[in-house]
C-alpha cells in the first residue's frame, strides 16, 4: 500500500473540488438565479418606463420613439444644461431624433435622453 501511494500522481485540489462543486449545485439555485434575474429586469423596464416618461414631459416630444442611427461617444462632455446628456468616452448611445441645429437627442444605455452635439458622436 505504501508504495502505490508513493508513486500516485498529485492532482490539485482546485481542480476536483471544481467537479465536485458542479456536482452538488441543485435545480433549485438556478431557478433561484433565473428569478433574480427577472426581477432585476422588471425594474430596469420600470425606471426605463419613467425615464421616457420625463423626456417626454420635458421636450414635450410626441412623436413614437425610433432609433434612428447608433453612435459611439468620441470624448466625454458634462452636461451644461437639463436638457444636454452627458456623455463619457466610448459609450453607446441610440439616436433618437434630429433637430434643427448641430445637436441631437439621443438615449444612453441607462435610459436617458437628451441632447448631444453632433461633433461629439462617431457614427458608423
Amino acid at each position: 500500500r505504501e508504495k502505490d501511494n508513493k508513486y500516485k500522481t498529485w492532482m490539485p485540489k482546485f481542480l476536483t473540488a471544481k467537479e465536485d462543486k458542479d456536482r452538488r449545485k441543485s435545480s433549485n439555485d438556478t431557478e433561484r438565479n433565473i428569478f433574480s434575474a427577472m426581477k432585476s429586469n422588471t425594474e430596469k423596464s420600470k425606471k426605463m418606463e419613467k425615464e421616457e416618461k420625463y423626456f417626454r414631459e420635458k421636450f414635450m416630444y410626441d412623436k413614437e420613439i425610433k432609433v434612428i442611427n447608433t453612435a459611439t461617444a468620441e470624448c466625454s462632455v458634462p452636461s451644461k444644461r437639463r436638457v444636454d446628456l452627458p456623455v463619457t468616452a466610448g459609450e453607446q448611445l441610440d439616436v433618437i431624433d434630429v433637430t434643427e441645429g448641430s445637436a441631437v437627442i439621443c438615449r444612453n444605455s441607462e435610459g436617458r435622453y437628451g441632447y448631444v452635439l453632433v461633433e461629439h458622436l462617431n457614427f458608423r
